[in-house]
């Protein structure tokens, strides 16, 4: 006779009815939770190390040992590697008859990886790598796609103390190295290229460019992702010559492969570098640890994203899938599901069909033939959705699903509404009759969010409905002082573990201090709780979005603070777009503004000024596209290219981009710039009156 399932409890129902159990602790709200988290920063983080029963062979002497920013030091005397807790999840979730990891693609090539040869596979990589004389602290760069490789090549990496770092195989060949050039990697992984669009896309050739720009690496190994008949595999493994098969690589089962153990490294040893791009210079390449990586992900996914364990008898067969490619950290958010034993299930591809053939359904059927229950994108991926009509209805069994993630950028409230009227329209569950939208907003700088989701809090469309645990955000205005029900500057104000542990190159720290705390005085706003610190204590990080906390805590991003290009959640610096376009003779300088706005349609404008006598005609305008799309990736080509007589710039030469963003974002010209700190303050008034044609108050 069949037995009803006993009813779902939220991850954090669970946590706090554990805290009540074993601290004593009891809250009335989820506000005076979420103050306790970030005034006992102590009492809170060891507590989700004990929830989650993180392990090290050695003890921990404190938890926080010194509250300063940038600098805080998490954990002291533990030891950890991000593969062990990973691998803690193998016998039991194989038991219980679950995969590692499902995969598909544009090709249809379905796979399932399960927990036992996903450990296989990792052991042998990482004895590979270890014959090739890569040891702890070594750098590793990947240049792959979203498929079961790179997650394998991952663990292997870092199971045994090297430094992950990857891009994705469609940025162009001048990005990738200004990356990789940086962090001077001792081997790279790479494909042999990807399928996206409908199209498939050889990237040997720029694997060859690779091995010829960076000098550091000794050893190439070559994941096949194209090739498929033997002679293809030849052919290209022929071509990358020299080079390591990673099939073959990840082909032992002898007993140094059963005997493998991931080594145990210091709480902060580094795990991996990720890439966030500034206003200037080249990308920062940050550098995360494992220890925090790991106890801010659990805390995020479990207790925030409400994404359980697919054994434990809760979140019983939990199938977690966050559409992304591997150049943004929601890849690494995907990946850290396997960190609680969930199986992550993973799409290499377009999400919105071809260019000959849009088709924005393939996510929703890719999830209803593998039973997703909780189902993330980028906010972009909901909106296409809702602008080009997608009818679930038509997407085949979607009843698992009992949750929906976005981030990337804001989330209107018709996306929302429409994902929620969708759901509410084929309810198969008590759970999808009033969808449960998981909106979060963090960033690849601290491999986290600080705003998120609560399973019991109230839904509000467009908003997201808290402050996450342990992150004492607020919103405050240019005088440093915290403000409610208005838009300020997102900061947060204590430590969280994730935080970078340096960049690399940046010896003297200045960098790190002037890419998040440089803002406001050092010691303002420092004491948890509330007050400040001396200036020994640091400053605040602040984070470069625009924050709005409506008095019930649920919050709003309305984009970037500074001019950043954010597009489809994908960051990339203004430099490295110039660097593109003013390497063509016909061009003398340029800007570019993006208006990411909530509320309003994504916008990207690029200023260009040639050399004399040129115009902007079809075909100048499709070569400026040409070299941005080769240079970075197609994603970052302008909505619009106008010329113009001047690029506006102080008097220091620096251009003017933040105020012409706000300008063109509605904000009036006399409280976004001043004149007498301009060089050229004349060229205002063609951005003024290009600002009217934009609000529709002069004709084009």
């Amino acid at each position: 006779m069949a037995t009803t399932p006993p009813p779902y409890v939220p991850q954090i129902h669970l946590y706090r009815d554990w805290l009540a159990r074993e601290r004593g602790l009891r809250f009335d709200s989820y506000d005076a939770l979420w103050r306790w988290s970030t005034t006992e920063l102590d009492a809170f983080w060891q507590s989700i190390w004990d929830y989650f029963d993180l392990r090290s062979p050695t003890p921990h002497t404190a938890v926080l040992e010194k509250n300063v920013m940038p600098g805080a030091r998490w954990f002291p005397g533990a030891q950890f590697n991000y593969a062990q807790q990973v691998f803690r999840h193998v016998d039991a979730a194989h038991a219980a008859g679950f995969a590692a990891v499902i995969s598909d693609n544009e090709k249809g090539q379905r796979r399932e990886l399960s927990w036992p040869e996903l450990r296989r596979q990792v052991a042998s990589l990482a004895l590979h790598l270890q014959d090739q004389g890569v040891m702890p602290g070594d750098r590793v760069a990947a240049y792959l796609p979203n498929v079961p490789e790179t997650m394998v090549a991952f663990l292997a990496v870092v199971s045994i103390g090297g430094v992950w770092s990857v891009c994705a195989p469609d940025m162009g060949t001048n990005a990738v190295l200004d990356r990789f050039k940086q962090i001077e990697p001792v081997a790279l992984i790479a494909c042999d290229g990807v399928s996206y669009g409908g199209k498939d896309h050889d990237r040997l050739a720029v694997v060859a460019e690779l091995r010829a720009a960076l000098p550091t690496v000794r050893h190439v190994i070559l994941h096949t992702n194209l090739a498929q008949e033997p002679a293809e595999v030849d052919h290209a493994l022929e071509t990358a010559q020299p080079c390591a098969d990673f099939h073959t690589a990840t082909a032992r089962g002898d007993a140094a492969v059963a005997a493998f153990e991931p080594l145990w490294l210091p709480f902060d040893h580094p795990l991996w570098i990720v890439y966030s791009s500034g206003t200037t210079g080249l990308p920062k390449p940050i550098v995360h640890g494992h220890g925090g990586t790991v106890i801010v992900a659990m805390a995020l996914k479990t207790l925030h994203n409400d994404v359980g364990c697919s054994y434990a008898p809760n979140s019983f067969g939990e199938r977690y899938h966050w559409y992304s490619s591997t150049g943004w950290v929601m890849w690494n958010a995907q990946v850290s599901g396997l960190l609680a034993g969930t199986t992550c299930v993973i799409y290499d591809g377009n999400p919105g069909g071809s260019k000959d053939r849009p088709d924005w359904t393939v996510l929703w059927r890719f999830a209803a033939r593998e039973g997703v229950t909780f189902f993330g994108a980028g906010a972009a991926f909901f909106a296409n959705c809702l602008k080009a009509g997608v009818d679930l209805a038509q997407c085949g069994d979607l009843s698992s699903i009992r949750a929906l993630g976005t981030t990337g950028s804001p989330l209107s409230e018709d996306a929302q509404r429409w994902g929620t009227a969708q759901f509410a329209a084929i309810a198969k569950t008590d759970a999808q009759k009033d969808i449960w939208w998981c909106n979060i907003s963090g960033g690849t700088d601290f491999a986290g969010a600080f705003i998120g989701g609560n399973r019991e809090l109230p839904q509000t469309p467009g908003r997201m409905q808290c402050r996450l645990l342990g992150c004492a955000v607020e919103s405050w205005d240019e005088q440093g002082r915290p403000v409610t029900d208005a838009v300020g500057e997102l900061v947060c104000a204590q430590p969280i573990p994730s935080m970078p542990l340096y960049f690399v190159g940046d010896t003297d720290h200045q960098r790190l201090i002037g890419s998040y705390f440089d803002t406001f005085p050092p010691g303002h706003g420092r004491k948890p709780g509330g007050g400040d610190l001396g200036k020994e204590a640091g400053a605040v990080w602040r984070h470069g979005d625009w924050l709005r906390i409506f008095p019930d805590g649920s919050c709003v991003i309305y984009g970037r603070s500074d001019a950043t290009i954010n597009r489809h959640g994908l960051r990339m610096g203004t430099s490295e777009l110039y660097s593109a376009v003013e390497a063509l003779p016909e061009v003398l300088d340029s800007m570019v503004v993006d208006l990411e706005y909530l509320g309003r349609e994504s916008f990207m404008p690029l200023f260009v000024v040639l050399r004399p006598g040129l115009t902007l005609d079809e075909a100048l305008n499709a070569k400026i596209a040409g070299a941005i799309r080769t240079a970075l990736s197609p994603r970052f080509v302008p909505d619009q290219i106008l010329q113009v007589a001047e690029i506006p710039r102080t008097l220091s030469g620096k251009k003017q981009e933040l105020p012409i963003k706000k300008l063109l974002l509605g904000q009036p010209l006399e409280k976004v710039i001043n004149r007498e700190a301009m060089a050229n303050p004349g060229c205002l008034d063609w951005y003024v009156a290009y600002a009217r044609q934009r609000a529709g108050t002069t004709p084009a």
